[in-house]
């Protein structure tokens, strides 16, 4: 593969693009891929053309669901007091498999930084504060990581939902500072949420 073709390029510029992967673990991948046609790229590509088409984010809680299908935090399957707010999809991911935590969970879909315009964003806040007053929720947990962006969108958090008169905390000791919640292990998660600490509502 070092004579490329332009397909077999994009292809490498795609993957490259992946976490934790960069040209040579690309070309590998593809490699595979391509000795395996049969098994293994047409049904990917089977399953990604399906994805593309029919999953999307909701736009009330920021998981992903099915087009044509209610999403997990319409179906009220189970009715909690609490809810986590997170980052990103794998920060719920890593959270929810630590089975730590009981509750709803509320993904913001990225983070803000000290500099931006917060209406730019696009970050499900407004949800938030909507699905607070409908679930009459009593505590709301901020899962963001202890990043500048991440601590800037908790403070903002606060802002928004302080006037609910509803207990805020934040995760506590266990969390490392300029950490990255799906970056975390599952003790470090467990001591973190157990050592929530409440906001202060100055």
């Amino acid at each position: 593969m070092d004579n490329h073709t332009p397909e077999l390029e994009e292809l490498i510029k795609q993957f490259s693009k992946l976490p934790g992967l960069g040209p040579k673990s690309a070309k590998r991948i593809i490699l595979k891929l391509i000795n395996n046609k049969e098994n293994m790229i047409k049904p990917l590509a089977k399953s990604l053309a399906s994805v593309y088409k029919n999953i999307i984010r909701c736009r009330d809680c920021g998981n992903l669901k099915a087009i044509n299908n209610k999403c997990i935090c319409e179906q009220n399957i189970n009715s909690y007091d609490k809810i986590c707010v997170v980052e990103n999809l794998a920060d719920m991911w890593v959270i929810d498999s630590s089975n730590i935590f009981k509750g709803y969970f509320h993904i913001l879909g990225g983070t803000l930084n000290p500099n931006e315009n917060y209406d730019q964003k696009n970050l499900l806040i407004d949800s938030l504060v909507k699905r607070i007053k409908r679930n009459n929720l009593k505590e709301v947990i901020i899962a963001t990581s202890a990043t500048v962006e991440g601590q800037t969108t908790a403070h903002y958090i606060e802002d928004a939902i302080k006037s609910n008169k509803i207990k805020i905390s934040k995760l506590g000791q266990g969390l490392p500072v300029g950490g990255e919640i799906e970056q975390l292990d599952d003790g470090t998660l467990i001591s973190a949420f157990k050592n929530r600490v409440p906001v202060s509502s100055d």
